[in-house]
């Protein structure tokens, strides 16, 4: 049975303005270059300059809020065209504009597979083992493993590739790839990975015994049982040091001298922000030299008044034209006034930082750095908790001692036994200090780090020891033995 009925229901919608303010304000500054270059080649209302626009009002629509007035002799679109009058394609163009995360173009260096496949061309195999290591190095990740079952490569030949091979077959090819350059590429395993590396260096002693430890005593090489692995190969520790040493010169990780294109792209860190210290005064610049002026081409909001001027005696393709050139001065005006936003948060929120951390900012030690997090920030920049978290998200500042990410100055806080409550990075400093300085044949447990901490003034728990410990990727006392 079919019948009507009202309901009412509050519901929260992002305008195509929010949404391009919120990525902008995600973007650092190398990105954001990217994005105004892109917006200038894409909008022809849009230039570089620096006079200010007056003579075009930006007309709002229901998701902007009020309409703007229109200047003097200019029309008044509020009640010319509605979005009824707009072409269903000038719609999905709108909306695919405001949802649309822009990609930023890197410069791509020769990958891993790459290198690999160029070595493949210079050996003289049959065609059908050369189908076969294609497919291999494809399954070659960036640390230079394979990581997938030989059964399972052989499956997918048959039932992808139309190509009936064996498993031993794919063995042999992996073989082959195996001697490929970097030592170790191809391997299934760690082990595996150490072992080629060692087969293919000059034989001597220590690799002899390298190989016997790797081949039979890996468990215990990896716990750093070593006093087993002496007697079991019955050799002396200054023996077992040298075998040991040449163990842990190996490169773990051969793929990854190549990385991935994005990642060498995002190498390259560019700060967003500039604190400078001068005589016990900060001051603060936003690094926006790539970055131009932005304004509202004039020949076009200059057209735009010529085309609407005679409303009466408008042909339908007269008020398409219309409304794509005020389509695309609206989008103009939108992300001037976005970029614009998104300069004064970041300024805000940078400020609010640097007085909460203004010891740190004048003396660079990391001791000074205050308890702060995301509500600290917010209250004083006067913004939402995820407008910061944003803000603070893939950007770095430049001090006079050093570039750091936003990230670094934010820390929760512990209590001193005299009721004082300090950064956890103190913290965190001593026991890397002490960590650092401590016997590596008698490593600190997190027991013994607890006391010492405690004998300084820090109460704290083993357990919040060790998550500091974890924290600062140091691993545990047992792995952290040397002989």
């Amino acid at each position: 049975m079919l019948k009507q009925q009202l309901q009412q229901k509050l519901q929260q919608k992002l305008s195509p303005q929010q949404i391009q303010l919120i990525r902008l304000l995600e973007l650092p500054a190398i990105e954001l270059e990217e994005r105004v270059k892109h917006e200038l080649e894409d909008n022809p209302a849009l230039e570089e300059g620096k006079e200010p626009v007056d003579d075009f009002e930006h007309t709002e629509g229901e998701d902007g809020g009020e309409d703007a007035s229109p200047a003097d002799g200019e029309p008044d679109l509020g009640d010319y065209l509605t979005e009824d009058d707009i072409p269903d394609y000038k719609l999905r163009e709108m909306t695919e504009r405001a949802e649309r995360k822009e990609e930023v173009p890197f410069s791509a260096g020769q990958s891993l597979n790459e290198h690999l496949s160029r070595q493949l061309g210079l050996r003289d195999l049959p065609e059908k083992q050369v189908r076969v290591a294609e497919y291999i190095i494809g399954n070659i990740d960036d640390d230079g493993y394979l990581r997938r079952d030989l059964s399972s490569i052989a499956d997918d030949l048959m039932f992808m590739a139309g190509q009936e091979v064996s498993e031993k077959e794919v063995e042999e090819v992996l073989r082959v790839i195996q001697d490929f350059d970097p030592s170790g590429v191809g391997a299934r395993d760690l082990r595996e990975c150490l072992l080629i590396q060692l087969e293919k260096k000059e034989k001597t002693e220590v690799t002899d015994w390298a190989i016997r430890v790797l081949t039979d005593y890996f468990e215990e090489f990896t716990r750093k049982h070593y006093d087993k692995i002496a007697r079991g190969l019955d050799i002396d520790e200054a023996t077992l040091k040298k075998v040991i040493r040449e163990i842990t010169l190996l490169n773990p990780k051969p793929g990854s001298a190549w990385g991935s294109s994005m990642d060498l792209a995002m190498g390259q860190i560019v700060p967003d922000f500039i604190v400078e210290a001068n005589n016990g005064e900060l001051t603060l610049s936003m690094n926006n030299r790539e970055v131009p002026d932005l304004r509202i081409n004039r020949e076009y909001a200059e057209m735009f008044q010529d085309y609407s001027a005679n409303k009466a005696n408008q042909t339908a393709e007269r008020r398409e034209a219309v409304q794509f050139v005020k389509q695309k001065l609206d989008s103009a005006q939108w992300f001037i006034d976005a970029v614009r936003q998104r300069n004064e948060t970041l300024r805000r929120t940078m400020e609010a930082i640097i007085r909460l951390q203004r010891d740190f900012f004048l003396t660079g030690d990391e001791a000074t750095l205050r308890p702060m997090i995301l509500k600290d920030v917010a209250e004083r920049a006067g913004y939402d908790i995820s407008t910061i978290s944003r803000v603070s998200n893939s950007k770095y500042v430049q001090t006079n001692f050093g570039i750091y990410p936003l990230k670094y100055f934010f820390s929760e806080s512990t209590k001193t036994d005299s009721g004082e409550e300090i950064s956890t990075r103190e913290v965190k400093k001593i026991m890397r200090e002490r960590v650092e300085a401590e016997d590596k044949r008698k490593p600190l447990t997190d027991e013994e780090l607890a006391t010492i901490l405690k004998e300084k003034g820090y109460v704290i728990a083993r357990r919040t020891v060790a998550k500091y410990r974890e924290q600062l990727g140091i691993p545990v006392a047992r792995l952290r033995k040397e002989i």
